[in-house]
């Protein structure tokens, strides 16, 4: 009796917390209401991604966001780092909503979307007149048989289901597919949300700047989710073969575009790839995007020197442009010397003296004289700035975008019933649809035309 009590005890406090579950949780989560709100959360959030920059250094967000004037009265760096606004997607506030929203999906499939199916899916034959009171479109026609009806709902694509031993009754249906839609709507749905979480949580962002002509490994990491692996980016690595910009007649950029080759442990090429934006590489399911671009150098040639690649650094221009400068020395004991400095990728380079003045302009393949010497400007090396992305849940995305149109699509399909009773000499005709009940009713309208045109004939 002992056991007996405890196990009933136990089954009593188990039913405790499920039918509080059903009770109290259940509605809350399957409300339509609450569905769209956190879908709207979710797509106000995400926009804020969109709009704010993701993954920059502090000192950016304190530069572009301070907090006098204050953005909007509110949106400062200290309010975008705090709340995380300057990796939104990777939060675990905006992960917890995905999460709320495919439970609340799944919740909403399980306790209305299936038995709705299953539902659709009983029928059964209606063998009473008054029956047909009760539907939404019902007529009683004098002189028309069953058997008269069936080769017209076949030819309007209706199953037909008839007793075979009576052949005084019938039941008709199609469109169940319209049924099945709103689940592989919801099933899309939740794949999509799986999908971003999954990336999220396993992918990575890198972030590159190499020189025309080197060879590199994936190294810089700035994002990273909590269980994200670089074993991907092993055994691998790439060479920018060739970094270049088209510009305009006006001198703007038109576009920019990196010669990419990716290489194996023993220096083969195993894939090759000329990107430019919105036309990355995709390598493992890491993808290369062109995203920036700097100067890396300037090969000079003092006389009949060899031809030596000087490194140019960005310089603080205070929000006037990009120009990027070095310093060559004219003398080997490095006590004279002048600056290059360089704006774009065209070959203009300007040449200044120790005193700050502006000696002349060349172009890449020009010499002139300084200092009692003979300076080439051979050629100016651009850099490539690449963004790298892996993300292992871009599958599952897709293939949940390819299910929620495709749920879309076959939710347009109307579930159309009819019923038909014949007695005597009376057939009592009846039927309703889900929706689109304006063409339900004009296509039994015209059946009912068709059955008039059979009796009169």
């Amino acid at each position: 009796m002992t056991v007996d009590n405890t196990t009933s005890k136990d089954l009593n406090l188990f039913s405790i917390p499920v039918r509080f579950l059903k009770r109290e949780v259940l509605p809350v989560l399957t409300d339509l209401r609450l569905a769209i709100i956190l879908l709207l959360i979710i797509a106000l959030f995400s926009v804020s991604g969109t709009v704010i920059e993701q993954g920059q250094i502090p000192a950016f967000y304190q530069a572009n966001y301070p907090e006098h004037p204050a953005l909007f009265g509110f949106l400062t760096w200290k309010v975008i780092q705090v709340v995380g606004l300057d990796h939104v997607y990777r939060t675990w506030w905006f992960l917890a909503l995905l999460v709320l929203f495919g439970t609340s999906l799944t919740a909403c499939t399980f306790t209305r979307q299936l038995p709705a199916l299953k539902a659709a899916q009983k029928w059964q034959y209606y063998d009473e007149p008054r029956k047909f009171n009760k539907l939404a479109l019902s007529a009683e026609l004098d002189g028309i048989t069953v058997q008269s009806l069936t080769p017209l709902l076949a030819k309007s694509r209706y199953k037909i289901f008839q007793d075979q031993e009576k052949n005084d009754i019938l039941y008709a249906r199609k469109g169940i597919v319209g049924r099945i839609g709103p689940i592989i709507v919801h099933i899309g749905i939740v794949m999509i949300l799986l999908g971003g979480i999954w990336g999220s949580m396993t992918g990575f962002m890198a972030q590159e700047m190499i020189a025309s002509g080197n060879t590199f490994q994936v190294k810089n990491i700035i994002e990273s989710g909590a269980w994200s692996s670089q074993d991907v980016l092993k055994d691998w690595s790439v060479r920018v073969n060739r970094f270049w910009i088209d510009y305009t007649p006006k001198g703007g950029i038109d576009q920019f575009y990196s010669d990419l080759s990716v290489l194996d442990n023993g220096g083969k090429e195993v894939n090759h790839e000329k990107i430019y934006v919105n036309k990355p590489l995709r390598y493992h399911g890491v993808v290369f995007y062109q995203t920036d671009w700097g100067i890396s150098g300037v090969q000079v040639k003092l006389n009949n020197s060899p031809i030596f690649q000087l490194p140019m650094a960005l310089l603080d221009t205070k929000g006037q442009g990009r120009i990027w400068g070095t310093w060559v020395p004219t003398k080997p004991d490095l006590s004279e010397g002048v600056s290059l400095l360089a704006k774009d990728l065209q070959g203009m380079v300007l040449i200044y003296d120790a005193q700050g003045k502006l000696i002349n302009t060349v172009r890449s393949g020009m010499s002139i004289p300084v200092n009692g010497i003979n300076l080439k400007i051979v050629d100016v090396v651009g850099s490539t700035g690449l963004q790298i992305k892996y993300d292992p849940g871009i599958p599952i995305v897709y293939i949940g975008f390819g299910l929620l149109m495709l749920g879309v699509v076959m939710s347009y399909f109307s579930h159309s019933q009819i019923w038909a009773l014949q007695i005597g000499e009376k057939l009592y005709l009846g039927g309703k649809t889900n929706r689109a009940q304006v063409t339900f009713e004009r296509e039994v309208l015209e059946i009912l035309d068709q059955l008039n045109d059979t009796e009169k004939k």
